[in-house]
């Protein structure tokens, strides 16, 4: 058997979730929409480092994730420690850089789903830099077109708040989750140009997502961070 499949429990129901409830104290509901088996999406607004986590920690299914190539790529005793974490949490690794970096990711979000998985995907492609919810990238749309598999809006609170953007550690605090009811984009593009299924869809997406998060809606992508000289 695979060893991150038994680190996986491990860091899930006895490290990091007994961890994370005892210091966020997090407040989740909605949890019935996610459905028992088969593939799903988790479409889910993007206000801090820690929501990658607050998913595949309190979601009831292993939840997969895209991460930094260079998460799995460090040297030494501590490189190795850093991508079997991230991979035991569900991460998958991406390399960003290059023209077919978002062919490569649309290819391994799809791998998860149609083996049955549950993917997590922030439509925004960044975190917030204010807290409010900016326009969706259309990669989720094209992802549930091109599989089949329902979307569950998520709203994630609170965790922008105890990490705020430049912090490394995380401070005591509340944080929320809150998951609707799954959507249904099967066959959207029949008959449609699919870049505009694509735009629709994602749009329809983001209003449950707000709807849930009572966020400010802005009309634009978010500004991706500077990328460190």
């Amino acid at each position: 058997m695979d060893p991150e499949r038994l680190i996986y429990p491990l860091m899930k129901h006895v490290v990091m979730g007994p961890a994370m409830r005892l210091a966020f104290l997090p407040s989740v509901s909605g949890l019935r929409h996610v459905p028992r088996m088969g593939p799903v999406i988790l479409a889910a607004n993007h206000l801090g480092f820690l929501d990658s986590f607050v998913l595949p920690l309190m979601v009831p299914r292993r939840v997969h994730f895209l991460g930094k190539h260079e998460y799995f790529t460090g040297a030494g005793l501590k490189g190795r420690a850093t991508a079997t974490f991230f991979r035991s949490v569900g991460a998958i690794a991406v390399d960003r850089s290059g023209g077919r970096a978002a062919f490569d990711a649309l290819d391994t979000s799809a791998a998860v789903l149609e083996s049955g998985g549950v993917f997590a995907i922030h439509p925004e492609g960044t975190r917030s830099p204010d807290g409010r919810l900016y326009r969706g990238r259309t990669g989720v749309a094209r992802l549930a077109m091109r599989t089949g598999a329902p979307v569950v809006p998520v709203a994630i609170e609170g965790t922008d708040k105890v990490q705020p953007r430049g912090q490394a550690v995380p401070r005591p605090g509340r944080i929320g989750l809150r998951i609707g009811a799954p959507m249904d984009f099967r066959g959207r593009d029949r008959g449609v140009p699919r870049g505009r299924a694509a735009r629709e869809i994602t749009d329809e997406i983001m209003e449950a997502i707000q709807g849930l998060s009572g966020q400010e809606y802005v009309d634009d992508y978010a500004p991706r961070p500077a990328e460190p000289r």
